[in-house]
């Protein structure tokens, strides 16, 4: 891959005025950051990218596997090949990119004005929109609470992707991972080609909490165990980890008599993503309790006027073509709202039975909606059913669901057609 060239586009005017001003702002500069903002640019705004890290791509650059691109691009590609095809479109484009700068709070008044550090010292930039896109982050051991020790070879997947892909390092020989997680079943298969004896792969829930696709790819290609029901009960080892212990779950108990230990020197933790909201939270916008990301309506715009959220920030998404396709959506949403153009009438989107979110979390009858949901169960042949009071104006049956694998389909004004709506009305999603 050619070295990313985003930092030319950098600037940093400090004379001109006491703030840099643009149509918009786009916080985070990944995927979902480098798609809104490329809308914005196509609909001739004028844009800024502020990234914290020294290059664009984000997370990209550190999965130097393949897979992605299939549904964005029709090809398959690596992390960091994917990231470039949006680097160079954003060094083709007006875009202004502002790396190694942090935000450090906004105000979401009708002009936002965000105040960011950076190299060149603080850097105040006003805009009359701004899209959050700052992606999320892994849980770690302090968020699922495994008693026991506290000795060196405990890492979340995702740090030992990096010291691994990017940083060249091997934490460790003879590994456990403790949940199912994407990032860590890649990781099982990542350790077994640097020569690494991965033992198992134990996970809470009765379901993997990854792709299918990864569970053969990374697990059953490899011959590396998953243990599904199994709550990890102790990790043992005074300077450096000598095991862990785990036992079953059966019928919703921990049962201790079963218990069992695995030697290891490593454990990788893969136990879920968090979005990273609190820059959110501080600006005033409302977080949804069940994804931890913004709630928001039909045009991807949170309770605050101008503020729109997208990607893994909003909710976290099984592929970054998943990513893309939503943030470019609210691109050209934010476009919209700065011309004036604003859905007449909005509805309530409520998550009904096996269903664990939907978003957004409003509906725009009169206008096209993509809408991204998660199941909270694991069925053949179930079928997606919408409500509307007494109405079920959509019905879908779907050959699997289950909670590790996106839903996302289409809703239109024919949808809608011949239906009494009106503010109060509320769409209800459900999976029987």
């Amino acid at each position: 891959m050619n070295e990313p060239q985003a930092i030319q586009n950098t600037t940093y005017d400090f004379q001109s005025c006491d703030f840099i001003s643009y149509d918009a702002v786009v916080i985070g500069g990944g995927a979902a950051g480098m798609a809104a903002a490329l809308e914005l640019d196509a609909e001739g705004f004028s844009c800024a990218i502020i990234e914290r890290e020294d290059h664009l791509g984000g997370i990209l650059m550190q999965c130097i596997h393949n897979g992605f691109g299939l549904h964005e691009f029709k090809e398959e590609l690596t992390g960091p090949e994917f990231a470039e095809r949006f680097i160079n479109l954003v060094n083709k484009s007006k875009v202004k990119i502002y790396l190694n700068t942090t935000v450090t709070n906004f105000t979401a008044d009708k002009i936002k004005q965000l105040t960011c550090v950076s190299p060149k010292g603080v850097v105040k930039i006003q805009s009359k929109a701004v899209i959050l896109t700052m992606g999320c982050r892994e849980k770690n051991r302090g968020n699922i609470r495994i008693p026991g020790s506290r000795p060196a070879g405990v890492y979340t997947a995702g740090l030992a992707q990096r010291l691994v892909n990017i940083e060249g390092y091997i934490p460790g020989k003879e590994v456990v991972i403790i949940g199912s997680g994407d990032i860590g079943l890649i990781m099982a298969r990542r350790m077994s080609w640097s020569g690494c004896n991965v033992k198992a792969v134990l996970e809470i829930m009765p379901y993997a909490a990854g792709l299918t696709r990864n569970i053969v790819q990374c697990l059953e290609d490899f011959n590396i165990p998953l243990y599904l029901s199994t709550q990890t009960t102790c990790i043992y080892g005074n300077d450096r980890v000598e095991g862990i212990e785990a036992a079953p779950i059966e019928n919703g108990k921990l049962v201790k008599d079963k218990s069992f230990r695995i030697d290891c020197d490593t454990v990788l933790l893969s136990v879920g993503l968090v979005p990273e909201n609190e820059l959110s939270r501080a600006a005033g916008v409302e977080i949804n309790a069940v994804t931890n990301g913004p709630l928001v309506d039909s045009n991807l715009m949170t309770n605050t006027e101008g503020v729109f959220a997208c990607g893994n920030v909003l909710h976290v998404h099984d592929l970054v073509d998943w990513v893309c396709e939503e943030s470019r959506r609210a691109g050209r949403c934010a476009a919209k709202w700065l011309k004036g153009d604003h859905p007449s009438l909005q509805i309530h989107a409520k998550a009904g039975s096996h269903v664990r979110y939907v978003n957004p979390s409003k509906i725009a009858p009169d206008r096209e909606n993509i809408i991204y949901m998660r199941s909270m169960i694991v069925k053949r042949d179930a079928v997606l059913q919408l409500r509307l009071g007494e109405h079920v104006i959509y019905s879908k049956k779907e050959r699997l669901v289950q909670p590790s694998e996106m839903i996302s389909f289409k809703l239109g004004p024919k949808d809608f057609e011949g239906l009494n709506i009106n503010s109060d009305s509320v769409l209800e999603f459900n999976i029987n």
